[in-house]
C-alpha cells in the first residue's frame, strides 16, 4: 500500500530507557514474567525503545504524530517521566501528547497534576489502580480533577468491568474517557467474544467514551486481518466513527508483527468507508481529543 497520502496519528505508544536513573519498568523487567502477557514481554527489556526507534518504525507507515501512554509503572515519581518525554519531543518530535500517571486515590493527587502540567505535552491520566477501583470513591474524588484541568482520562476496563465504568461516565459527563485496547478482548472463543460485546454494548452509547482500537495482539498472538476484524467492526458498530480511533501499542504488539502489518489490517478492514471516515478513524480524532 502506498503511504505518501496516508496519515496516522498513533494514540497510544510507549518508550522506555532501561538505563534512566530516576525511570522503572515494572512491567518489562530481565528475568519477570508481565502480569497479564506472561514470559514473553521480557523480550522487550533486552534494549531501550526510544523516540528515535519509534520514528525508524513508524514513519514509513505515515505516522506524523503520537500519544505516548504510562510505560514507567513503579516509578518513585511518575513526574520524572513526562518530564523525560517532553525532551524526547524537543529533541525528535515525539511524542507529541503524553499521557501519565497520577495517583487518583492520593491526596496529593491535585498537586501531581499540577506537576506534569509544567510539561505542555501532557493531556491525559491513567490511573490504573487496583480493586473495583472504578467505583471507589477515593479514586472519583481524584478522577473529578481531570474536568478541572480539561484531562483526558485512558482507563483500563474488561468486559466485566463495564458496569462500573458506566457508572463513572454517567456520573462525570464531562471528562472524556479513552477506553484502551477495546477493552481488552484476552480470549478468542465465541463465548468471550459474546460477553466482550455485550459488555462494549452496555457503555457505546455514552457520548463520552471512546473506543481506542489497539492492543488486539495481547489476547491473540498469532493474529491475522481474519481474527482481528469481528472486533474491529464491532466497536466500529457500536461506538460509531467519532467515538473511535487507532492505535498500535507499540513496540508491546510488536511481539506478534511488525508496524507496516498492523497498520495495514487496519487499512484493509476500512478499506471501505470514505475518506472523511478513515481520516477520522486514523488522525483527526486523536488530534481532536488530545488537542495535539
Amino acid at each position: 500500500m502506498n503511504s505518501n497520502k496516508f496519515k496516522f496519528v498513533d494514540a497510544h505508544v510507549h518508550f522506555y530507557d532501561m538505563n534512566h536513573p530516576t525511570l522503572y519498568y515494572a512491567h518489562w523487567q530481565p528475568g519477570q514474567d508481565h502480569p497479564v502477557l506472561g514470559s514473553q514481554v521480557k523480550k522487550l527489556a533486552e534494549k531501550n525503545y526510544l523516540a528515535d526507534d519509534y520514528i525508524l518504525d513508524s514513519k514509513p507507515s505515515g505516522v506524523t504524530k503520537s500519544v505516548h501512554v504510562q510505560a514507567a509503572i513503579g516509578s518513585k515519581d511518575p513526574v520524572e517521566e513526562t518530564k523525560w518525554l517532553q525532551s524526547e519531543f524537543e529533541r525528535t518530535g515525539m511524542p507529541n501528547g503524553i499521557v501519565g500517571h497520577v495517583d487518583l486515590r492520593s491526596k496529593d493527587a491535585r498537586s501531581v497534576i499540577e506537576k506534569h502540567l509544567y510539561y505542555k505535552n501532557f493531556k491525559g491520566i491513567r490511573d490504573f489502580s487496583y480493586g473495583e477501583y472504578l467505583i471507589n470513591s477515593e479514586f472519583r474524588n481524584g478522577f473529578s480533577l481531570l474536568e478541572e484541568y480539561g484531562l483526558v482520562s485512558s482507563i483500563s476496563a474488561q468486559w466485566k468491568d463495564m458496569d462500573g465504568l458506566l457508572d463513572l461516565a454517567l456520573n462525570f459527563p464531562n471528562i472524556l474517557i479513552v477506553l484502551d485496547h477495546a477493552g481488552f478482548p484476552e480470549k478468542r472463543t465465541k463465548e468471550y467474544y459474546n460477553n466482550w460485546r455485550n459488555g462494549m454494548a452496555k457503555i457505546s452509547d455514552l457520548e463520552n467514551i471512546i473506543c481506542k482500537i489497539s492492543g488486539l495482539g495481547m489476547g491473540d498472538n498469532n493474529w491475522t486481518i481474519e481474527s482481528i476484524t469481528p472486533y474491529v467492526e464491532t466497536c466500529l458498530e457500536l461506538f460509531g466513527i467519532e467515538r473511535s480511533l487507532f492505535s498500535t501499542n507499540w513496540p508491546i504488539d510488536s511481539l506478534w508483527s511488525d508496524f507496516r502489518t498492523i497498520v495495514n489490517a487496519y487499512r484493509e478492514i476500512t478499506k471501505n468507508y470514505s475518506n472523511n471516515e478513515k481520516d477520522a478513524l486514523f488522525w483527526r480524532n486523536s488530534e481532536r481529543i488530545y488537542k495535539i
